[in-house]
């Protein structure tokens, strides 16, 4: 058997299952501002640890961890064109927009989704929010 073939082998035999996705780590320029501007999105999310320069914040499922920038964490060289949010009511949400000043576009040419909206945080970071349609399976 070659090497490459007992690898193999060997990863398939100790294979393990992702449990969920967790976080996304985002660096920030004004903590405070960037928590607010997510809570006027996710109303029922909290503050679910805090340090001195950095925050998680989120449900029971999942969290934005947000670090002040200059905090001396390790930089990640990569970048992450957006960050995607299932919603339940884009119209309610479009109003949440509206009643904060918050700038947004919509799309609906998707097959799948009901409506599509862009925003982008205090920090620059776009924000997708989708609400997908009743047929679709992995809404």
């Amino acid at each position: 058997m070659s090497l490459d073939k007992f690898r193999f082998n060997l990863l398939r035999s100790v294979s393990m299952k992702l449990l969920r996705f967790e976080h996304v780590n985002q660096v920030c320029q004004n903590l405070e501002a960037t928590r607010q501007f997510y809570q006027t999105l996710f109303p029922d999310w909290k503050v679910r640890a805090k340090g001195d320069d950095w925050i998680h914040f989120g449900d029971d499922q999942f969290y934005l961890s947000l670090s002040q920038s200059g905090s001396g964490i390790r930089r990640s060289t990569g970048h992450i064109d957006h960050l995607g949010f299932v919603i339940d009511d884009s119209d309610k949400m479009r109003a949440i927009l509206d009643a904060n000043d918050i700038e947004y576009f919509t799309m609906y040419d998707s097959p799948e989704t009901k409506c599509r909206i862009y925003i982008s945080d205090p920090d620059g970071t776009a924000i997708e929010l989708v609400e997908y349609t009743e047929a679709y399976a992995m809404r």
